[in-house]
């Protein structure tokens, strides 16, 4: 049971009646074609007992959920010259439903909005003296998804525990926590509040959905009306588990193939998390492949950001600082390199290795060209996925 099923199934009913954007017509067509011979791929033959098979390309999009294993090892290998030795924390800034009906219109600019405030608001909160006076190391991961695919949109903050001061010293929290919660949930809606504000001016993307002047006074007093949820987790552990932590998130699809339980003429089933345990939930096949096309993400944006110290503009020397901060040596790069080759090469090896005689490996022996793909009925689309 795949998503691919699912869209080859139901696929054809949903399209008679639906318009796919552009960026949905990518992503459709990706995971459709993903490890088929619409791809193309290759033959290969065992050595020892001349058994082939064939091994089809993957489509490498990042919403499939057959293509992230790969995208997330390799994450993780360049990210494990970055890490600090220290734990981290975790926490996740959510934007209101009442936003549901603007993101659905501008995506692209309300999820810029949630990435400027939160990372404004950690960046403010690790800069006052009252709590670390220096500068944070944090990654931001969106996500817009719940369990049951509604539209649900939030941020995942990893903030490295302490902060480097400018004096060239590592600052550790002082009490318990990193910093209150509802401050900052006061902080952060107040700094998304006035981007939302910005946005109504004159030529702005938001102008004409926030034009109305009664509109928007109803809007603003629904968003003020409540405090902005901002969820923290205790410390996480070492580097490894921080790492390996975060890439639960940062590659995580609306749902795995792992959650798909069944479908039938009308409805697709799923697994969602419940107190206690898990129950299935089953959704006529147009509304599960709706909820999952509402996060398909705008064409080119990026869900992973790097803040403070971790920011590209001068990632190498402010990490360089805060390892001198805390007296530890720079990860060495060969070691490193080393130990990833020798990964994937075993991983390779196992994979080269024949099930049937348990002697022989799989060769290449010849290659299989792409087929041409047909274009989804009355799918918008510019180029190939």
């Amino acid at each position: 049971m795949t998503l691919a099923e699912v869209f080859r199934r139901h696929g054809p009913a949903y399209l008679a009646s639906h318009v796919l954007s552009s960026a949905r017509a990518k992503v459709w067509r990706a995971i459709v074609a993903c490890r088929t011979a619409v791809l193309g791929g290759h033959v290969e033959t065992c050595d020892c007992c001349g058994v082939t098979r064939h091994v089809y390309h993957s489509c490498r999009n990042r919403h499939c959920p057959q293509c992230q294993t790969r995208a997330k090892e390799d994450w993780l290998a360049k990210r494990r010259q970055e890490l600090l030795p220290v734990p981290s924390f975790h926490l996740v800034f959510t934007l209101p439903h009442a936003l549901h009906a603007l993101i659905g219109q501008r995506p692209r600019l309300i999820y810029e909005m949630l990435f400027g405030a939160a990372s404004a608001t950690l960046g403010e909160f690790g800069a006052n003296p009252r709590w670390l006076g220096g500068t944070l190391a944090f990654s931001l991961v969106l996500h817009t998804w719940k369990q049951d695919l509604g539209r649900h949109v939030h941020v995942h903050a990893l903030v490295a525990c302490g902060a480097l001061t400018p004096a060239g010293e590592w600052q550790s929290p002082k009490r318990g926590f990193l910093f209150p919660v509802k401050a900052l949930s006061r902080v952060f809606r107040g700094k998304f509040m006035a981007a939302l504000g910005e946005a109504r001016g004159a030529g702005q993307p938001l102008a004409e959905a926030l034009a109305d002047e009664k509109l928007w006074r109803a809007l603003r007093q629904q968003l003020l009306r409540h405090d902005w949820v901002v969820y923290a987790k205790q410390p996480l552990g070492g580097p490894e588990q921080v790492l390996e932590y975060l890439a639960r998130y940062t590659h995580r699809v609306a749902i795995s193939n792992e959650r798909l339980v069944g479908m039938d003429e009308k409805t697709v089933a799923f697994r969602v998390r419940a107190t206690p345990g898990k129950r299935v939930l089953r959704l006529p096949a147009e509304e599960f492949i709706e909820r999952f096309l509402l996060h398909v993400l705008p064409d080119g944006f990026k869900r992973i950001r790097h803040y403070g110290l971790l920011a590209p503009a001068a990632k190498a020397t402010r990490l360089a600082l805060a390892r001198q901060a805390l007296s530890v040596p720079t990860p060495d790069p060969l070691l490193t390199a080393t130990v990833e080759d020798f990964l994937q090469r075993v991983g390779r090896a196992e994979w080269a290795h024949c099930p049937h005689c348990h002697e022989g490996r799989f060769l290449p022996t010849a290659v299989i060209p792409p087929l041409r793909q047909a274009t989804p009925q009355g799918a918008s689309v510019r180029g190939p996925p």
